[in-house]
């Protein structure tokens, strides 16, 4: 899966949660954040970090992909 936004990579993060049985707040808690973290990654917030990291990536034609079991 070619990840090139926000909303693709929380798509992809969301769908990965899921596959382990996850909750948000379970996540949340395995990286030391807050559950609203997770929501609105997965949400595909353009946070400052994030926003910015994937359209440099982009505009310097970098391609960010997952690797795993759900790749397609």
């Amino acid at each position: 899966m070619l990840i090139e936004d926000a909303s693709q990579f929380g798509a992809a993060a969301a769908t990965a949660r899921k596959a382990l049985g996850l909750t948000q707040r379970e996540l949340a808690l395995a990286i030391n954040s807050g559950e609203r973290f997770i929501v609105d990654l997965e949400a595909g917030k353009p946070t400052a970090q994030l926003g910015k990291a994937l359209a440099a990536a982009k505009s310097v034609g970098l391609r960010l992909a997952t690797t795993g079991s759900s790749e397609t």
